[in-house]
């Protein structure tokens, strides 16, 4: 009888993962991948090309080790970054795109490690037809959500532009973000990926019954409608947008861009409406300080007998924010918000001293330091609650999120594209925006200094609109819901378990396939 020494010696060796592309053209796709995954974003807005860009990234990626995978992510990161982030340079030049695009490719040529690593571990570690079409994937998608928040949180308050859910904003997918949020659809796009590569993989067409599982994965993501939420009732808001010189470097007289407001709000005097909404900017000084802004800002809001909710950097002690203010007829603002996350080096500049050091002219250019705001982003109007988000703000889960819980009934983004003038920023963020309608179930108004601007029905329809580089007016009745969607309550946690889980799964991966050799 064989002993339990001589069963293991004659056991077959798993045969160890290699590379599926050759080095050279692992990175010739890797470069493809990042180039089409540009082209799913604004302003091409091809959508499908995410997930071609998903899957070359994966076939470049499986079986390679770390360092094979790190030139992978490297090659793949910086075509992308430097394409989708190319509008950074438009005022400021190539320095501050450089620098913005190389430390997001760094970032991702380590943060893809991880899933070249599973790609060798788990396939040894499971080997059976569940572990490759569905633990497989599965992992891989976790680790790209992974990657994703790592993104989004560091350095500083990190960058959160480029999460692959933002793609599908046109796309019949996006209604998945309101049951898993925005991570969850990047994580099913993912998985649903990964699955067909398997699936070729392993040459599951010899047996057809079983292609019914991708088949029915990619049927219930297509037709999944949206999680339902409430109506209740309207709220008639104007929005304005200026088109004054609000960019950083343009050339202005006193008080010309709260001119400029003033004057395109005007078609709104005399029309009935419950709230008048400036973008970020819209205001030359601090009202606070200004006696004369404020009496315009009285008189406005006279003019259209509803509060303005309007915005500026304002000044408390030492320190300044970037605020949005509910400005009522009597010449109050007892309601206020302050922008959560200031962008690094755009709005403060974290480290002043030493990146002062390394590039002195660019950093001296930015001379107010804003804080970090701490307050809700929400105000009440005549009782009903309206979400905020100031600029960048919109892209960060945790601001939507707390004005969606704090019981805001239609979410309101202002912004200043006025730096970007002439590139996709615009169009990507309003893709953002209308992301955000889709997975909280709610109208957003999305009102910009330069546009363009829109309002965006809970479906994610645009309802009103105004073109870039115009002065105009929208006054509509937007829709009022109530209720959580799923993708808002269960975001942060399905966030965490794809971040622990993936990051579970390749160490328990690593562990089953050491045993197994």
């Amino acid at each position: 009888m064989p002993t339990p020494s001589a069963e293991r010696t004659r056991r077959p060796r798993p045969v160890l993962q290699r590379p599926l592309l050759p080095l050279w053209l692992a990175v010739l796709a890797a470069a493809a991948s990042g180039f089409l995954m540009n082209l799913a974003y604004p302003g091409a807005s091809v959508w499908p090309f995410a997930f071609v860009g998903v899957a070359l990234l994966l076939l470049a990626l499986i079986g390679r080790r770390a360092g094979g995978a790190l030139l992978v992510g490297l090659i793949y990161g910086a075509v992308f970054f430097f394409l989708l982030v190319s509008w950074t340079s438009r005022y400021l030049g190539v320095i501050p795109w450089a620098a913005l695009a190389s430390l997001e490719a760094v970032i991702t040529a380590v943060a893809v490690i991880p899933i070249a690593l599973a790609y060798r571990w788990l396939p040894r570690a499971f080997p059976g037809p569940v572990g490759r079409l569905v633990g497989l994937p599965a992992a891989i998608g976790a680790l790209w959500v992974g990657r994703e928040l790592l993104l989004g949180s560091w350095p500083y308050t990190g960058f959160p532009w480029a999460r692959l859910g933002m793609t599908q904003s046109e796309s019949p997918l996006a209604t998945l973000s309101s049951w898993v949020g925005v991570s969850g659809l990047s994580f099913l796009i993912v998985f649903a990926v990964a699955m067909l590569v398997e699936s070729v993989r392993v040459r599951l067409w010899r047996r057809p019954v079983a292609l019914l599982v991708p088949a029915a994965l990619v049927l219930v993501m297509i037709i999944t409608p949206a999680f339902p939420t409430t109506a209740v009732g309207t709220m008639r808001i104007g929005a304005v947008q200026g088109n004054g010189p609000t960019g950083y470097f343009d050339e202005r007289e006193p008080y010309s861009v709260i001119q400029a407001q003033t004057a395109a709000t005007e078609p709104l005097f005399g029309e009935e409406m419950d709230l008048l909404v400036w973008p970020e900017g819209g205001l030359d000084y601090d009202p606070f300080q200004d006696p004369g802004l404020a009496r315009r800002m009285t008189l406005i809001a006279n003019r259209v007998e509803a509060p303005l909710l309007a915005n500026a950097a304002t000044g408390r002690g030492d320190e300044n924010f970037n605020t949005s203010m509910l400005w009522t007829q009597d010449g109050t603002a007892e309601q206020t918000h302050d922008k959560r996350f200031p962008v690094p080096f755009g709005e403060y500049v974290p480290d002043r001293d030493f990146y002062y050091a390394i590039v002195p002219d660019l950093i001296g250019l930015i001379g107010r330091e804003y804080t970090h705001g701490t307050n809700p982003p929400l105000v009440d109007v005549d009782g009903t609650p309206v979400g905020l988000a100031i600029c960048f703000d919109v892209i960060y889960d945790e601001v939507i999120r707390e004005g969606i819980q704090g019981g805001a009934q239609v979410l309101v983004f202002q912004t200043n594209n006025a730096d970007f003038r002439g590139t996709d920023e615009n169009l990507q963020q309003l893709a953002f925006a209308r992301m955000r309608a889709i997975e909280t179930g709610r109208s957003v108004v999305n009102i910009s200094t330069v546009g363009r601007s829109q309002m965006i029905s809970p479906s994610g329809t645009t309802t009103a609109s105004l073109d870039a580089d115009e002065a105009g007016a929208l006054l509509e009745d937007v829709e009022l819901r109530t209720g959580l969607t799923a993708g808002v309550v269960l975001g942060p946690w399905v966030q965490q378990l794809l971040l622990w889980g993936g990051l579970g799964a390749l160490l328990f991966g690593w562990w089953r396939a050491r045993r197994r050799l």
